[in-house]
C-alpha cells in the first residue's frame, strides 16, 4: 500500500499535495508550525516537528509511510537531514522536490557569503537601509549592526519586540510580483537586500527589482545537505511514485 508522507512549507508543496488530492494518492502533508495560518491543503494535515531523525524513523513506522517527498524550503535544512537518516533507517524511498537555485545574470551586483552570521559581518560600518529578506527566525544575528535601518517582509506580525532597533515590518505572504517589489524598495528607499538563496519564482521578484535599481545583494548560500536523489518538478515527483509503485 502507497502512504506518502509529504514535507511542506512551499507553493511547490502545495501544488504536489493537489495533485497527489487529484490521483487518488494517500499522503500526509506535514507542516513545521511556524505559520500561524498555514496555507489550508487537500490532504490530511500535521503540524510540529518529530523528534529529530530518530522520531521521524518512529512516526514513518507507526503510521506506515511507503514514500516520503521532502518538499520544504530549501534552508529548512535540519528537517531535510533529518528525513535522509529516517529514511535510510527505515528503508523508505525519499526524494526532494528542490527549486534550483538562483544565479546572478548581466547586471547584478551580487556577493554570496555561506550563512546567516556571514550576511551580517558582511554589512558595511556605514548606515544603510536594508531589507532583510531572511524571515524572521535568524534576525538576531543582525543585532550587531544597530545602525542600519531593516526593512522586514513576514507572513506573521512579530510576536513581542524585534531584536533591532530600527526595523520596519511588512506583513504579507507571498508570491510577490516585480512591480509591487519594485515600488517597495523605492518607497523604503533601500540601499542593500540580504536574501537567502531560496530559488523558484514566488520570491524572486525582489532581485530583479533589485537590478533594476541597482543594488548591492547579499545572497546567503543554501546549507549543504547529505546525498539525496531530488528533481525540480511536481511532475517529476509523480512520475518518480508511479515508477516506484509500478503504476
Amino acid at each position: 500500500m502507497t502512504r506518502v508522507l509529504l514535507l511542506g512549507g512551499t507553493t511547490e508543496a502545495s501544488r504536489l499535495a493537489a495533485a497527489l488530492a487529484r490521483d487518488g494518492v494517500e499522503a500526509v502533508f506535514s507542516y513545521a508550525g511556524r505559520t500561524a495560518a498555514p496555507v489550508a491543503q487537500p490532504l490530511p494535515v500535521r503540524v510540529g516537528g518529530f523528534g529529530g531523525a530518530e522520531g521521524l524513523e518512529a512516526w514513518l513506522r507507526d503510521q506506515g509511510i511507503s514514500h516520503v517527498v521532502d518538499a520544504t524550503h530549501p534552508f529548512a535544512a535540519q528537517m531535510s537531514r533529518n528525513a535522509v537518516a529516517a529514511c535510510a533507517a527505515t528503508g523508505t524511498p525519499l526524494i526532494a522536490l528542490e527549486r534550483r537555485p538562483w544565479a546572478a545574470g548581466p547586471g547584478d551586483d551580487w556577493t554570496h557569503v555561506a550563512d546567516i552570521e556571514a550576511a551580517a559581518a558582511a554589512l558595511p560600518d556605514a548606515p544603510e537601509r536594508v531589507f532583510l529578506a531572511i524571515g524572521r527566525q535568524h534576525l538576531a544575528a543582525f543585532a550587531g549592526k544597530p545602525q542600519h535601518h531593516y526593512l522586514l517582509r513576514l507572513v506573521d506580525p512579530p510576536e513581542g519586540a524585534l531584536p533591532l532597533p530600527d526595523a520596519e515590518a511588512v506583513i504579507s505572504r507571498g508570491p510577490f510580483g516585480y512591480d509591487d517589489d519594485l515600488e517597495l524598495l523605492r518607497s523604503r528607499r533601500i540601499t542593500r537586500l540580504v536574501t537567502k538563496n531560496a530559488g523558484g519564482d514566488g520570491a524572486r521578484a525582489k532581485l530583479d527589482a533589485a537590478r533594476t535599481l541597482g543594488l548591492p545583494v547579499l545572497v546567503i548560500d543554501r546549507p549543504a545537505l547529505p546525498p539525496r536523489e531530488s528533481v525540480e518538478t511536481v511532475a517529476e515527483v509523480l512520475a518518480w511514485l508511479h515508477a516506484e509503485r509500478g503504476v
